[in-house]
């Protein structure tokens, strides 16, 4: 593994060809708050490190190499965070900064004991998958919320948003991984939902909101 700045560089770049598919320094610059001359200088630095591709003015992409140094990261992040959850009582909308500081601890033996301890879980306290130790994801048919039709019955499997204050509105909401929900009306102005909880109560969430929870479709209907 490299310094702490060369992890947080790939690391992100991971996260944003997963989510675009092409990676510019502009967006780079833009996700970790970073000068642009600096990024043009760390992604030089990791070009000649062999960890991503780089030609000025195209897009940066991960090599092999990278991507599973990128995946090595992450699979210690999101074990970090379950462990903080599941064994020392934390809520899933404390761990994501304690995780970002656990993640850089350069100790295989460390997650290999908190890999052991929580039974090599598949995913995070959020519902995202975690890598294994050969760097292979677990995936699952994923929906999110807002695509749902009325009467349609699903069941919460994770959330694309790990930040706090997020995490806090759910559970103000009363929502958690597992839960299972019913469309029970849409609003075509501004695309809000309002579903019938487990606990048959009706909660109202924005389009904002709802588009950033996945779900497993069930065929029950209302």
């Amino acid at each position: 593994m490299g310094s702490l700045t060369e992890e947080n560089y790939i690391k992100s770049i991971y996260a944003l060809s997963e989510a675009t598919g092409e990676v510019y320094v502009s967006e780079l610059a833009k996700k970790l708050d970073v000068k642009l001359p600096s990024v043009n200088s760390m992604v030089k630095r990791l070009a000649t490190k062999k960890l991503v591709a780089y030609a000025p003015y195209k897009g940066i992409k991960l090599t092999e190499k990278g991507k599973k140094e990128a995946l090595a990261i992450i699979r210690k992040h999101r074990l970090a965070e379950l462990f903080l959850v599941k064994v020392m009582g934390l809520g899933w909308e404390e761990v994501h900064d304690i995780a970002e500081q656990l993640e850089h601890v350069n100790s295989s033996r460390f997650y290999e004991r908190i890999d052991e301890l929580l039974n090599s879980p598949k995913f995070d306290p959020h519902g995202e998958p975690i890598p294994d130790s050969n760097g292979k994801i677990h995936t699952q048919k994923r929906t999110s919320l807002i695509d749902l039709a009325e009467g349609l019955t699903a069941t919460i499997t994770a959330v694309t948003e790990d930040e706090k204050s997020f995490l806090d509105h759910l559970n103000a909401k009363g929502l958690q991984i597992g839960d299972a929900v019913t469309i029970k009306k849409r609003e075509l102005f501004d695309g809000s939902i309002t579903l019938q909880h487990k606990s048959k109560k009706e909660i109202l969430l924005t389009h904002q909101v709802a588009e950033r929870i996945w779900v497993e479709m069930t065929v029950t209907r209302s």
